[in-house]
């Protein structure tokens, strides 16, 4: 199953309050917005979570998966310390903080407070895609489908180069060989619709 990782400068706040107490809050997912990626544009459909599978889903920094993480979702229950909640816009999260015994947390809660933690990143597979104008230079996936969540990311550098986030996860590779994939069937249908055409003409000139 290939990974994927998307980062952008989605917003993330830090808040408080006595039923969470020091908490974050973003959407790192966002639902028909067309992000460019190094040789296509990419765009996350409406509905692409509906059944995505949301059970082991942790939180961390910078995806150091060698890290504890600082909050997980486990069956996304209510007494999940990183709540997740689809909605019609993407997906929204609450990441409840363990300030007071970690150090961590505190420094996370910190930077994120002082605005120096701005963005959210997140790990996933891709099930389901769709390509349009396949034969251009700079063609557009669709993604319809979310197979798997395995992580959300706070990240220090939410808008560096694509290219090198795309290196790091292997979504470089996995995109090119959905693209040559696309392109083949394509070209398929288009040799197999020709034929048909000639044996149809070859008939009637009968």
């Amino acid at each position: 199953m290939s990974k994927e990782i998307r980062s952008f400068d989605f917003e993330v706040r830090a808040s408080q309050n006595e039923e969470h107490g020091h908490f974050l809050d973003g959407r790192p997912i966002v639902y028909d917005a067309p992000t460019a990626m190094s040789f296509y544009t990419e765009v996350i459909e409406r509905g692409a979570l509906d059944d995505t599978d949301l059970r082991d889903v942790k939180f961390l920094v910078n995806h150091n998966t060698d890290m504890i993480p600082l909050a997980r979702s486990r069956n996304n229950n209510a007494n999940s310390t990183m709540q997740l909640s689809p909605d019609g816009e993407g997906m929204k999260i609450r990441v409840d903080l363990d300030t007071e015994n970690n150090s961590e947390s505190r420094s996370l809660y910190s930077a994120a407070e002082r605005g120096d933690i701005s963005g959210m990143s997140f790990m996933f597979s891709v099930e389901e895609d769709r390509w349009e104008a396949l034969m251009s230079d700079h063609p557009i996936r669709h993604i319809t489908k979310i197979g798997k969540l395995f992580e959300v990311s706070a990240v220090t550098w939410p808008a560096y180069e694509q290219t090198t986030l795309e290196a790091r996860s292997g979504a470089l590779d996995s995109a090119k060989e959905a693209l040559e994939s696309a392109r083949a069937e394509a070209r398929a249908r288009e040799e197999a619709r020709t034929k048909r055409i000639k044996r149809l003409k070859m008939k009637c000139e009968v």
